[in-house]
């Protein structure tokens, strides 16, 4: 297996490899470490909630997964947000995801979940993105993160918030950000390589099915079908490619729950669809996103009893009915616009 000084030289050679140097050495020695390393193992995932296939992974995943965002993105939040980590992974969550860009300018989440898999990196599928569109900037973002995080390798790096056509076409260009995901694989890096985006449904639909990327992180609620669903037509073809599928957006960062109210005016976080309280239970809005066929759902938690709390009804998941999901989807209907605040609008 390839030591840490091994992995490391691969990143400094693809950087290199974009002004003109070679980056090709190793390859052999990288998918060696990648194929033989053995998966990460939460021995308390099996009592603390029902497990799926992470697609054609070979991984078992929880379906209660923990977001890199809310408390754990905050500045100067480290206390906080180390904590909810650290019982995330006490209460049996094995998915930890997270971002480059979450943090803004400073990193904070990558930086906090660090702190926490540079003792607990076997616990935890560790997923991260890139929000570069290249292959040069994507590499450093990734010689970023593993610092940041601590570790060696990422169970799976993403490409971030895909919104327009237009970024299709450059991800997949020679130089784009695809050639990064798979230089990273072939190199051991990354184990796996996924997509992610919550914006436009034809725009996911188009990446995967150009590239054979192992899983998709989409944005899965009750208001779904009310505006460019993505139940419609790209969750059907990503289970038909057997990728991993990662729900998000699940409470659409509070806005579609009962207990949410909108920022008052002139406030930067108020957004034009933000009308009042939402209409659904936090339970309720999982229960409709793990009836659906998704690997498991990732949300961020702004304290470690918000993080129990959603553990508790993973724990408790029962599917719902088809009519039952339909009542759900009626009951979001009069705040779908906020609760899709992240969908394309014009």
């Amino acid at each position: 297996m390839a030591n840490e000084q091994d992995r490391r030289e691969f990143l400094k050679r693809g950087v290199a490899a974009v002004s003109g140097a070679a980056a090709g050495a190793g390859l052999g020695a990288g998918v060696v470490a990648a194929a033989s390393r053995p998966l990460p193992q939460n021995p308390r995932t099996p009592a603390g909630m029902p497990t799926r296939n992470l697609g054609r992974t070979g991984y078992s995943v929880g379906i209660f997964s923990l977001g890199g965002q809310a408390a754990v993105e905050q500045p100067d939040n480290e206390a906080a947000a180390v904590a909810i980590v650290e019982k995330a992974l006490d209460l049996g969550v094995n998915y930890v995801d997270t971002a480059a860009r979450y943090g803004g300018d400073v990193p904070w989440s990558q930086t906090y979940i660090g702190q926490v898999m540079k003792r607990r990196r076997a616990e935890a599928f560790l997923a991260s993105k890139t929000h570069d569109r290249t292959r040069d900037g994507s590499l450093k973002l990734l010689e970023q993160s593993l610092k940041l995080l601590q570790t060696d390798h990422l169970d799976l790096w993403q490409i971030h918030n895909l919104q327009a056509m237009e970024q299709v076409e450059q991800i997949f260009r020679p130089d784009g950000a695809v050639a990064a995901l798979q230089q990273a694989k072939e190199q051991g890096v990354v184990r796996h390589i996924g997509v992610t985006g919550h914006a436009d449904p034809a725009v996911l639909v188009e990446t995967i099915s150009r590239f054979p990327f192992d899983t998709l992180l989409l944005a899965l609620n009750a208001a779904d079908p009310h505006h460019l669903s993505f139940r419609e037509k790209l969750l059907p073809l990503a289970v038909e490619k057997e990728m991993g599928i990662i729900g998000m957006k699940i409470p659409s960062r509070g806005r579609l729950l009962t207990g949410w109210a909108p920022p008052p005016e002139g406030d930067r976080n108020r957004r034009p669809t933000d009308k009042g309280p939402g209409t659904l239970k936090m339970q309720e809005a999982l229960r409709y996103v793990l009836s659906l066929p998704v690997s498991t759902v990732i949300v961020g938690c702004d304290s470690v009893a918000q993080l129990e709390e959603n553990v508790r009804f993973a724990r408790e998941f029962n599917p719902l009915s088809g009519a039952q999901m339909a009542t759900l989807e009626e009951k979001a209907k009069p705040v779908y616009q906020q609760a899709l605040f992240f969908r394309r609008w014009t």
